[in-house]
């Protein structure tokens, strides 16, 4: 696989990668970019194989840097209903035809710009305190994040509802994520079975990428004071939202 690749694909996976590293480093609202990215390369569904091993590695780089941030009761307030959402999107993405599944992708993402615009038109500073807003934001991250590593879109709109400080935002995320990453690599790789030797190998190549990655996104989150943080994060779920939605 690897001798296959262009110049401009090792540009987009190096890239995907290094966008990684940062998004989970607390660069929130990056992940559209990644699957743009990749999907350029390997096609929609594909390249969610090689991006699950990338995203497990940034997501154990971020639990041991972050962990001491997480705030446990959002995590269990939505890790189940994710859980669940990765098991219909496990049934549902098996034999989803490639054109369906751009567009089902395209269709949440236009949820989302719709979502975040309105949140943000609104100005609300009232928390979300109704068990059906973590019921559905998890499930809708869970199934995203099985079909197509999209969940990121999802949690960002849990975390900004709920008025997070950046560093817990950033801790609990990373747990949740962790935990639900390794959940769904069984599925990839033994019933989807779109993680292979080959799939390996090339994350193997870009581990380097991810790695620099998370190092910039440490040190860019470390100067971002947390009301600049708030409004970084809705800007890029916007961007990454609209750019995968033209890809």
């Amino acid at each position: 696989m690897i001798a296959l690749f262009s110049l401009t694909d090792w540009l987009l996976i190096l890239s995907s990668a290094f966008i990684i590293g940062m998004g989970k480093a607390g660069i929130k609202g990056l992940d559209m970019l990644t699957v743009t990215f990749m999907a350029i390369v390997f096609g929609s569904k594909s390249s969610t194989g090689v991006v699950l091993p990338l995203l497990s590695a940034a997501d154990i780089a971020a639990v041991i840097y972050y962990n001491r941030h997480a705030q446990w009761n959002h995590f269990w307030k939505i890790i189940p209903w994710m859980a669940v959402g990765v098991l219909l999107g496990v049934w549902v993405g098996k034999d989803m035809n490639e054109q369906v599944f751009r567009s089902v992708m395209a269709g949440i993402i236009l949820v989302t710009i719709v979502i975040v615009l309105v949140m943000e038109y609104r100005k609300s500073t009232n928390v979300p305190t109704h068990p059906a807003f973590a019921a559905s934001t998890g499930l809708a991250a869970g199934f995203t994040t099985m079909i197509g590593n999209l969940a990121g879109a999802f949690s960002n709109l849990y975390f900004l509802a709920m008025r997070v400080d950046k560093n817990s935002f950033i801790g609990t995320a990373a747990w949740i994520f962790l935990i639900i990453n390794l959940f769904k690599l069984p599925f990839q790789v033994f019933y989807w079975k779109n993680i292979t030797t080959s799939t390996l190998e090339v994350d193997f190549y870009l581990i380097p990428a991810l790695a620099l990655g998370f190092w910039a996104g440490v040190v860019w989150v470390g100067k971002i004071r947390d009301e600049q943080y708030r409004k970084l994060v809705i800007v890029l779920t916007l961007i990454g939202s609209v750019m995968m939605l033209l890809k």
